[in-house]
């Protein structure tokens, strides 16, 4: 499968190994120290190619930027949704091709990408460092299927950032989402957020058709996501449709809502626009919530992806169960819903407790013996 020669050097005597590729072309690798070193490594290049394994090394001394085209041209609409696209290509721009862009992939190794993950973590947030690093793992991992490398240098890192506590989740009473409707523009809206745990993009997305009035039902088929100045109309975030239930009590503003529009027509805004969420202090939320605190000095500062905690706060209160919850939200599991709001089920083991003492009250225990 190959030989080993001697050559001299200015610094020495250095040895090349020959082999033949699996494609029966010869390949050479030059400068060892020693003779075993070569020997080594020919014998590393039969095993591979006998297995199957062996990778050119010639196939490997491509720039990382080159697997970028093909790999977010994979990434493009609809196999994505925009905002998450957009958000890969800004972190493809800011964090990753400015320091492996050029980079020949068999020059990356795993130790510099965790040192760049290390320097990163400490400018930038954990969703940030993860986000950037998965673009790199990705692009690798195109190398990898292509058989230009091995491994990827950029999987199995260590020591990612931890998740930090972040910001108290809020949760609205029945009366406060009842005084926040009243201050607002929209009071359909905030109610249909509130009690439904619907995405700001999917109540937006509501068209008269998707509602049915009999069975107090919301079919969500379509999301509008804001990206950039412009609204992107694609499937829920799940890509599953569902339905949702509404309460009783929404189904004359449901109802007025859709009133005199035909079956396309949005139900909220004007109509044929959709909406758009604005985080300033002076959209319409924002003053919603300023008059609610006027109001009710105790009313906590919210925003409109607050109302979908809150119509999980409201179901669970209600006695819904898990599976409930997971399905009225949209969300990909249940253990995803336990793993969001595990807090609020936390009440539940108390239950569990009580519900099985008052069971076992009809049973006759033995009494306990005292020694």
């Amino acid at each position: 499968m190959g030989s080993v020669t001697a050559y001299q050097t200015a610094r020495g005597r250095r040895y090349r190994a020959r082999y033949r590729k699996p494609d029966h072309t010869e390949g050479e690798k030059r400068g060892f120290v020693t003779i075993r070193e070569a020997q080594l490594f020919l014998a590393s290049v039969t095993v591979a190619s006998a297995s199957g394994l062996y990778i050119d090394p010639s196939l490997s001394k491509v720039a990382l930027g080159h697997f970028a085209e093909a790999w977010f041209r994979s990434k493009r609409p609809p196999m994505l949704a925009p905002s998450s696209f957009t958000a890969l290509e800004h972190a493809w721009r800011a964090h990753v091709a400015p320091l492996w862009a050029h980079r020949e992939l068999a020059s990356i190794h795993r130790s510099e990408v965790q040192a760049w993950v290390a320097d990163l973590g400490v400018r930038r947030s954990r969703t940030v460092v993860l986000r950037a690093l998965g673009v790199l793992a990705g692009i690798l991992d195109t190398a990898v299927d292509d058989h230009r490398l091995t491994e990827n240098p950029a999987r199995n890192i260590r020591n990612l950032p931890r998740r930090s506590l972040g910001r108290n989740r809020v949760y609205l009473s029945h009366e406060q989402v009842g005084c926040l409707a009243a201050e607002s523009k929209h009071p359909a809206l905030v109610l249909v957020l509130a009690y439904t745990g619907l995405r700001w993009g999917e109540a937006t997305a509501l068209r008269v058709r998707h509602v049915n009035l009999a069975r107090r039902r919301l079919a969500i088929e379509e999301n509008a996501v804001l990206v950039g100045w412009e609204i992107h109309v694609g499937p829920p975030k799940s890509h599953t449709r569902r339905s949702v239930p509404y309460p009783e009590r929404l189904g004359s503003l449901i109802a007025a809502a859709c009133a005199k529009k035909p079956p396309d027509a949005l139900i909220f805004g004007n109509g044929s626009n959709h909406m758009k969420r604005d985080s300033g202090e002076r959209s319409w939320f924002a003053t919603a919530v300023r008059h609610a605190q006027a109001r009710d000095p105790s009313f906590p500062r919210v925003t409109p992806h607050d109302l979908r905690h809150t119509a999980a706060s409201l179901a669970i209160s209600a006695g819904a169960n898990v599976k409930a919850v997971q399905r009225m939200l949209g969300h990909a599991s249940a253990a995803m819903t336990l793993d969001t709001y595990a807090d609020l089920f936390d009440d539940d083991l108390d239950a569990v407790a009580a519900h099985l003492n008052d069971a076992a009250a009809l049973i006759p225990w033995p009494t306990p013996h005292h020694a």
